[in-house]
C-alpha cells in the first residue's frame, strides 16, 4: 500500500478516556479525558476520527482487572465507526467500522476521538447504517458469528436454542441463525417476547415457569436442539445440555462461577461438541474478517443493527454515565460519541 502525502504528521491531537491502573469496582471507575498527540503510524495503519464508539461490558471488565492481561494506563474501547482521516489514498474519506480484542485492552481503543488501527481491520460502512448503528455491531455481532461459525454454521436443518436470546449477544445469534434459514427457540427469565430482528419466527420459552428440555424436546418432536448458544453460562448449564439433540453442538461465551457438574457419560453417548469462544483473543484483523462477512446481511436488512435511542448515546465527558449505565444491565446499545457531529449521519 502507498501511503498518502504527508500522512505521517504528528500534527493531530486526541482526546481521549484514560483508565490509570484498574479500579476495585465499577463504581469506582473514573475516565477523564485527555489530551495527547497522536504516534506516528506505520505503514499498514490508518487514522480514524472515530464519530460514534460502543461501550462493552468488557470495557469496564478490564477496568476492574477481571482481564489479568489488560495494559494500563490505556484509553477503553473495542468498538468504533468513523471516517478515515490518514492513509493509503485509496481509503482516506472511507466511512469505516470495526471491531478488536486488542483495542481497548492491550492497546488504546476507540473511546477517543482519534484511532490507530491496521488499514486491513477497517471495514467500510453499509449505505443503510448511521454511525452510531455501525459502531453498535461490533463485539455482539462477532461473539455471535465466531460461535456459530465454529460450532458449524447453522442450516435450514437445524433448530438453534439460544439461552439468554434477548442479550446482545442472544439477539445477534437469533439474527444470524435464522439468516440462514435456521429455526431459532430463545429462552428468557421473564414474562416477554423476544425483542430483536430475525427473518423468521422465533419461538419463546419462558424459564421461571417452563420446563426447558421438556418444553424443547416437545418442539423439536422429541429430537432436541441441534445447536445450543449458551450466552449466560453456568445458571444455564444443566437445561442447555439438557436440550441437546444427538450430535448436537454447544456453545460457551460467559460463566458466573467457573465450575459447572460435567457429565461425561451424557456428553460421548450423546456425540456432543463443546466449543468455547472468547473474542478478546481475536485481534482488529480477525474481528474485520468476520465483520466483512456480515456486511452483505447488513447491506439486504436480513440482519439489522441494534436501536441506538438517544438517551443512550453521550459525549466523552459523560462517559462514567455511560459506562455505569452498561453495568448496570441496561438493554440499551450505549454510543460514545467523540466528536461534535449530528447524532442522525
Amino acid at each position: 500500500m502507498k501511503p498518502a502525502g504527508n500522512w505521517r504528521t504528528q500534527g493531530i491531537e486526541a482526546h481521549a478516556l484514560r483508565l490509570e491502573a484498574k479500579v476495585s469496582s465499577y463504581a469506582e471507575i473514573a475516565l477523564p479525558v485527555a489530551s495527547h498527540r497522536l504516534r506516528v503510524p506505520k505503514d499498514h495503519e490508518v487514522i480514524v476520527e472515530v464519530l460514534a464508539a460502543a461501550v462493552n461490558p468488557s470495557d469496564a471488565k478490564a477496568a476492574t482487572g477481571l482481564m489479568p492481561y489488560a495494559v494500563f494506563p490505556r484509553t477503553p474501547g473495542r468498538d468504533y465507526a468513523g471516517k478515515v482521516i490518514a492513509g493509503p489514498e485509496t481509503l482516506v474519506g472511507l466511512k469505516v467500522f470495526g471491531s478488536s480484542g486488542d483495542l481497548g485492552i492491550r492497546t488504546d481503543g476507540s473511546h477517543s476521538s482519534h484511532l490507530i488501527v491496521e488499514a486491513d481491520a477497517i471495514v467500510p460502512v453499509p449505505e443503510e447504517l448511521t454511525m452510531q448503528e455501525a459502531a453498535g455491531i461490533g463485539v455482539p455481532f462477532v461473539t455471535a458469528w465466531e460461535g456459530l461459525s465454529r460450532a458449524g454454521l447453522p442450516t435450514s436443518e437445524d433448530t438453534v436454542l439460544i439461552l439468554g436470546i434477548n442479550g446482545k449477544v442472544g439477539q445477534a445469534a437469533a439474527q444470524i441463525a435464522s439468516w440462514r434459514g435456521a429455526r431459532v427457540i430463545g429462552v428468557v427469565r421473564r414474562e416477554e417476547s423476544y425483542v430483536g430482528h430475525s427473518t423468521g419466527t422465533v419461538e419463546i420459552i419462558n424459564a421461571t415457569h417452563d420446563n426447558v428440555p421438556a418444553r424443547v424436546r416437545e418442539l423439536t418432536a422429541g429430537s432436541g436442539a441441534s445447536v445450543v448458544f449458551n450466552t449466560v453460562g453456568d445458571p444455564a448449564y444443566d437445561m442447555g445440555q439438557a436440550s441437546m439433540a444427538a450430535g448436537a453442538r454447544a456453545i460457551f461465551i460467559a460463566a458466573v462461577e467457573r465450575l459447572v457438574t460435567f457429565d461425561i457419560l451424557a456428553f460421548y453417548k450423546g456425540r456432543h461438541t463443546y466449543v468455547g469462544i472468547d473474542t478478546i483473543a481475536l485481534g482488529s484483523l480477525a474481528s474485520g474478517a468476520i465483520l466483512r462477512q456480515l456486511v452483505q446481511g447488513f447491506a439486504t436488512k436480513a440482519l439489522r443493527p441494534f436501536p441506538i435511542l438517544p438517551h443512550a448515546m453521550y459525549p466523552l465527558e459523560r462517559a462514567y454515565d455511560a459506562y455505569q449505565l452498561v453495568m448496570g444491565s441496561s438493554r440499551d446499545r450505549v454510543i460514545l460519541m467523540p466528536q461534535d457531529f449530528d447524532p442522525c449521519t
